[in-house]
């Protein structure tokens, strides 16, 4: 990793830290302000678009939050027995520095670590299990490998040291109004080649072997996204980046970010589902004609409507998940852009383990593997195995062996049937399942992205998920999307679209 970078990252947390001050002092001063505006989805994007807005916008604005079910959206839990588990996103990434600011502002702790041991299975037997010692798996995977381990990981930093780029650009308030030209100030063109080759075209490209791309890259992606080493290159990058050491999730469950940014946002949360979203026209008492946007809505109460200044879309405009039209518009506002969310079933067993399904022999009492990812290998039903720690680690709490029923998470494409289940464990008292659509498919070519602008001042953040998509990058694009909503508002275009802030902050020094 290049040292001058690295000296870099505590600076861009501490510059972050300074966005706030800076767009609350600076919201009051400006005339004009917007008299209400809505955020419709209360997933992670939602409730950071709601803090952002408030900051930038200040504390006059009315914000009201649009959800039909449980805020947290895709990160959420379950409970089994006495404890709670996460069923949704799961791990956080040491610099995601957003994620790190919102759980520092709402005084939320870090969750204990746990220890944690990996293995990859191909389908019928474990192809490398990970030892308790660093030069044991060092010389592992020298052996089998040769340095690709090693290169992989300087590729991931390589990337990393561009992707930092982007807090930079938003400390100073700047913002973007396509996500080419987000991913472009971050990583110039060769974000832009990333989005549109492949994962495993660019990798083979680097010198890493097919084998390689099938026993590690593969297993990585398919417990991170379901899908294989054909997705698109960056979202290739995201999933790597996911296996660096000192990723951590939030005590209680990563879904309690949520909702204290909606409490720290001071919004107004209308549990209801947003039907569609209409442009209307009114006379101003200067004789002009201000435009509004008619959000309609059915809750509890039955059918209603409310005007507003500003709509964020914080949930994806895809088929199946979300229905929402938009009338009055020219052009025309399309209620489902092209592509499709990929399926990932979440199925969390309170059982015991099945020993002879992984195709193992020593006792049950030995085995201490808690991360079991698999090859991207015809007949394997499954994409991950995990065994799983509460969301808040109790006091003297001990991870049960693996020869008594524990708590485990299964990853697959498809439900599990009751013959999957016991082929994997031996007994079991209790199944939960949960089926996300969770993430896009990301094959590429990667098709127009979606616009951040869908009409004047109507936004869609979920657009930055078309390229990637993880807690860390849909705050980031609330982000994006707050100074973008603000910049317009008061007509500020020097702060949309412009990659020269380098050049800016050598002029200042």
């Amino acid at each position: 990793m290049n040292p001058r970078t690295q000296s870099l990252r505590p600076l861009l947390f501490l510059l972050l830290w300074q966005t706030g001050r800076r767009s609350l002092a600076s919201a009051p001063e400006l005339q004009n302000q917007p008299r209400s505006i809505a955020v419709v989805g209360g997933g992670i994007g939602g409730m950071a678009a709601a803090f952002y807005l408030r900051q930038e916008f200040g504390a006059g604005v009315g914000i009201d939050v649009f959800e039909p079910d449980a805020v947290g959206g895709r990160l959420a839990t379950v409970k089994i027995g006495d404890h709670e588990y996460e069923t949704g996103g799961s791990v956080i990434h040491p610099l995601n520095l957003h994620m790190k600011h919102f759980i520092e502002k709402l005084g939320i702790r870090p969750r204990e670590d746990v220890h944690s041991k990996m293995a990859i299975f191909d389908g019928k037997e474990l192809t490398f299990e990970e030892s308790d010692w660093f030069l044991v798996n060092f010389l592992r995977m020298l052996w089998r490998y040769g340095f690709s381990f090693l290169r992989m990981q300087m590729w991931v930093e390589g990337i990393l040291d561009k992707f930092m780029r982007i807090y930079q650009y938003q400390q100073y308030g700047y913002s973007f109004s396509t996500v080419d030209r987000l991913l472009h100030a971050m990583g110039g063109d060769s974000f832009l080649t990333l989005v549109n080759q492949t994962l495993e075209e660019v990798m083979m490209g680097e010198g890493f072997s097919q084998i390689f791309l099938n026993d590690i890259v593969a297993p990585i992606t398919r417990v991170k996204y379901g899908q294989s080493v054909r997705i698109n290159a960056f979202v290739g990058y995201v999933s790597l980046a996911g296996t660096d050491s000192g990723l951590w999730a939030v005590d209680g469950g990563n879904k309690r970010v949520c909702s204290g940014l909606l409490y720290h946002s001071k919004s107004e949360l209308i549990t209801a589902r947003v039907t569609s979203i209409s442009l209307k026209l009114r006379p101003s008492k200067t004789g002009t004609t201000t435009t509004f946007y008619e959000v309609n809505y059915v809750g509890e109460s039955g059918s209603a409507h409310t005007l507003y200044d500003i709509v964020v879309i914080a949930t994806p405009l895809h088929q199946g998940k979300s229905d929402i039209t938009f009338t009055g518009f020219s052009p025309p506002i399309p209620s489902h852009y092209p592509g499709r969310y990929h399926q990932t079933v979440s199925t969390l067993v309170h059982g015991l383990l099945n020993m002879s399904y992984l195709g193992i022999t020593e006792p049950a009492s030995q085995f201490t593997v808690t991360d079991i990812l698999t090859t991207d290998t015809r007949g394997c039903a499954i994409n991950s195995l995990s065994s799983l720690d509460p969301v808040h680690i109790p006091q003297g709490y001990q991870q049960p062996p693996a020869s008594q029923a524990k708590v485990w998470k299964v990853f697959s494409q498809q439900p599990l049937s009751q013959e999957q289940l016991r082929d994997m464990f031996l007994s079991w008292d209790s199944v939960s399942e949960t089926r996300w659509l969770a993430y896009p498919s990301y094959r590429p070519p990667q098709r127009k992205t979606p616009p951040f602008i869908l009409h004047n001042r109507l936004y869609y953040l979920n657009a930055l998920e078309c390229v990637a998509s993880a807690m860390e990058l849909s705050a980031m694009a609330a982000r994006n999307v707050a100074l973008l909503a603000h910049h317009r508002w008061h007509q500020q275009a020097g702060k949309i679209d412009q990659e020269d802030l380098h050049i800016r902050l050598r002029g200042e020094l």
